[in-house]
């Protein structure tokens, strides 16, 4: 019942964690309180897991403190986890923006990671529920209490990587913020990231017609900017490049008022010289703007600003406005769809209370925090897998 590390999170931050500390000589504990072993790894890209991403660097990252991840990052890169991949024959595979995923499966990647795991030796309690951790009193260097539904475990070191709230259905929990206010270790308050975005009834009413519309535009936001679909929907704003801007749209609530999303219809074209260039022809507003979007998605735009009528019938003003609109549509979200539709959690832990070298609390000599848990969010495409495997390494040399 004693053991040098307990890893509480049998993910992809934990069981990288895990392996590593066990590969050092650590008798190491993997406990968990769901009986699927690593279900958000096997759910993930569709189930190939969007395992890593070629372009991961700190600015891909949200955090209060950006710079926090750096460390981390650049001691076991997208590269190091790649070797890996490529050490077990795993067939992968590259998509656009640098994205990897498994040929096959997901389950490979928690087939690689359970052997790391078993090559060292890991036990694994799971499921298994927690119940409450303490602090020891001992002299015995064993610093911790772990109870737990099995009994009561012992260690040195104690590693949470216990998630995130996104995706309540496969077993996320507050536990590891818990832990953290237990021992006095502020957290920032975490929101729904990589989510879709609610528009208000008063915005959403008059866009019904344009549910169901699929587009390439640019999302800008609190110094965000992606390009790539985005896709109007009966309760507000989804699609990737939503998605990726909604972290920085959360944002905004740690620091001041919210600024409403804005969007570039047509990113490809100085939408002001393009429309003086055609401000004299009899063609209508949508026939002309058919050219570059979806034409039902023109007919209804225009039509919600009154604009559907010949281009030499519109003032100049209107031409004006109507750049200005497609270059940089403002709509201003309500809300998101919740943690149910959300792939992570913006928020947790805050990092200044950790060590960036090896997660460690710095008020609490053997406690750790990786993963998720953390304040370190990062964008759609494998970025956060790859914040899981390089912090569970980085703890996994220390604990």
């Amino acid at each position: 019942m004693h053991f040098d590390v307990i890893v509480i999170g049998a993910g992809a931050a934990g069981m990288m964690c895990a392996a590593q500390a066990a590969g050092r000589g650590r008798r190491v504990l993997l406990i968990d309180h769901v009986a699927k072993l690593g279900e958000r790894i096997r759910i993930s890209g569709g189930g190939r897991c969007n395992f890593t991403n070629r372009n991961v660097g700190a600015e891909n990252f949200l955090s209060q403190n950006p710079h926090f991840c750096r460390s981390a990052l650049s001691r076991f890169s997208q590269r190091d986890f790649i070797a890996m991949v490529e050490r077990r024959r795993i067939p992968y595979h590259e998509r656009e923006h640098g994205q990897l995923f498994c040929n096959d499966s997901a389950q490979d990647i928690i087939d690689m990671l359970k052997m790391e795991c078993d090559s060292g030796g890991v036990q694994w309690a799971f499921p298994c529920a927690v119940q409450g951790v303490e602090r020891s009193d001992s002299d015995d260097g064993l610093r911790f209490l772990v109870a737990t539904e099995r009994g009561t475990f012992r260690c040195q070191a104690l590693v949470i990587a216990t998630g995130g709230l996104a995706i309540p259905k496969i077993g996320a929990t507050p536990f590891g913020y818990r832990i953290a206010e237990q021992f006095g270790m502020p957290v920032v308050p975490p929101k729904p990231a990589l989510v879709p975005l609610a528009l208000a009834p008063e915005t959403l009413v008059p866009l019904n017609p344009l549910a169901g519309a699929t587009l390439d535009a640019v999302t800008r936001c609190n110094g965000g900017e992606f390009r790539e679909n985005v896709l109007i929907t009966h309760r507000g704003l989804s699609g990737p490049v939503i998605l990726q801007i909604s972290s920085y749209w959360q944002m905004q609530e740690y620091g001041g008022k919210k600024q409403p999303v804005e969007i570039d219809l047509l990113p490809d074209l100085n939408a002001a010289a393009w429309l003086v260039e055609h401000g004299r022809s009899k063609t209508v507003l949508s026939s002309l703007l058919a050219e570059h979007l979806p034409r039902r998605f023109a007919q209804e735009w225009c039509a919600l600003f009154g604009w559907d009528k010949p281009l030499n019938e519109l003032s100049r003003r209107d031409l004006e406005a109507a750049a200005q609109a497609l270059k940089g549509w403002e709509l201003m979200p309500s809300g998101t769809l919740g943690y149910a539709k959300a792939e992570v959690t913006l928020g947790g832990i805050d990092t200044n209370g950790l060590s960036s070298k090896t997660m460690e609390a710095k008020v609490v000599p053997g406690l750790y925090f990786i993963g998720e848990v953390v304040d370190v969010t990062g964008w759609l495409g494998g970025y956060n897998f790859q914040w899981a495997w390089s912090s569970g390494w980085v703890a996994g040399q220390f604990v």
